[in-house]
């Protein structure tokens, strides 16, 4: 009889996300007819653009149903290219990007092309819950760097460099965060960037995925930008986020030269390649009209000032403004409820999916995530649920 017990012992090191369980016990409420605000999921409650939608058809009907490339098919990685480098001034290769089936592929090939017993590699906490589990199933001890709610949740260069030992291989960073929604001005981009000249052996894998969501007229730094830097970064990106494309599975990632051949032997061996279909909707994506980005963004704006004010409004609760991404973070330590048990408590009693923080590393603890990826509407009855429960 097949048992856990004779499962490989790395998979103990793997971990999970925590927002698709909250996501499924969603949907058992719903199922069982309670209404339910989710405020947990991650994703755009918007629809792709119908342009994308429709480039994808058109590539069905074509007859592109067959294998492509493993680094994905030309004209996308051009595409991808072009509109990378008029977005960070930097000059991309094409021959540099590599499509991949979501952002998460990124990581995990990352943590596996440097992770190994003995190596060390930095990552934000609180942060994405699947830097710490590939970094750890990699082999490589995680290394966490505190993102703090008095710095905006932005991370600190020196605070950065600090931890960077003999044994350092990799830092992951994120800006605009998940889940915190903290940006990193560019003055710490720049000590970072000066810092790290010390350790040209190290790479640094920027996740991206939410550069184009910013506020209050910040602007995206990209490590990419930094022509010192050009050679050792792989970033992470993709379609997800920015077209409303969750459910397509879509990424790409740009990678040093002499690192893309390691990267493509690793997708060669875990998917062959991405959707055929899907890479001639990312070209639509790319090429075509972008104000459904703009309306997309601007709509976050506005639902970002409503749930800071609601959730600056509820007792217990306190939350400064994210500078990107569709995340609140408050802080809830102020409720006297444990983080997790409030998680629970709030879905259960009220009705409002939300994500404790301690989802997203040690670091999260007396925090809760709430997506904004919601109607103003629903969010203005989550808060309310809120308030009524914790009062009773």
């Amino acid at each position: 009889m097949v048992t856990a017990a004779t499962l490989a012992e790395r998979m103990n090191t793997l971990g999970t996300e925590t927002a698709f369980e909250v996501l499924a016990r969603a949907g058992q409420l719903a199922a069982q007819g309670k209404d339910i605000i989710n405020l947990g999921i991650g994703q755009p409650d918007f629809r792709t653009p119908e342009h994308i939608v429709e480039a994808a058809c058109k590539a069905l009907r074509d007859g592109h149903h067959g294998y492509t490339p493993a680094a994905g098919i030309t004209p996308l990685r051009e595409a991808v290219a072009a509109d990378v480098s008029r977005r960070t001034g930097a000059e991309v290769d094409p021959m540099t990007v590599l499509i991949v089936p979501g952002g998460k592929v990124t990581m995990f090939f990352a943590a596996l092309l440097y992770g190994e017993p003995g190596a060390e590699i930095l990552y934000p906490n609180p942060g994405f819950p699947i830097y710490e589990s590939v970094i750890r199933f990699s082999g490589a001890t995680p290394v966490p760097i505190p993102l703090l709610e008095e710095n905006g949740f932005a991370f600190s260069a020196e605070d950065v460099l600090s931890r960077i030992t003999p044994k350092t291989r990799l830092i992951m960073l994120n800006s605009p965060a998940n889940p915190t929604g903290g940006a990193v001005p560019k003055a710490e981009f720049d000590k970072l960037v000066q810092g790290l000249q010390a350790y040209p052996e190290i790479v640094v894998m920027s996740d991206e995925i939410y550069g184009q969501m910013l506020y209050d007229g910040r602007e995206h730094v990209s490590l990419l930008s930094y022509p010192e830097m050009r050679d050792r970064v792989i970033l992470l990106d993709g379609w997800s986020k920015t077209y409303a494309m969750t459910g397509w599975r879509m990424g790409y990632s740009i990678w040093p030269k002499a690192i893309l051949p390691h990267a493509e032997k690793l997708a060669v061996n875990c998917h062959s390649c991405v959707n055929a279909s899907a890479q001639y909707a990312g070209i639509a994506a790319l090429t075509g009209p972008q104000q459904a980005v703009r309306d997309m963004v601007a709509a976050f704006a506005g639902r970002r000032q409503v749930i800071v004010d609601e959730l600056n409004a509820i007792p217990g609760f306190r939350c400064v403004e994210p500078g990107g991404a569709f995340y609140a973070f408050p802080n809830v330590e102020g409720t006297g409820i444990p983080t997790k048990q409030l998680q629970t408590r709030l879905l259960e009693e009220a009705g409002v999916a939300v994500i404790a923080g301690t989802s997203f590393g040690k670091h999260g603890e007396g925090y809760l995530r709430f997506s904004y990826a919601n109607s103003t509407e629903n969010i203005q009855e989550a808060m309310r649920r809120i308030r009524t429960m914790l009062s009773a």
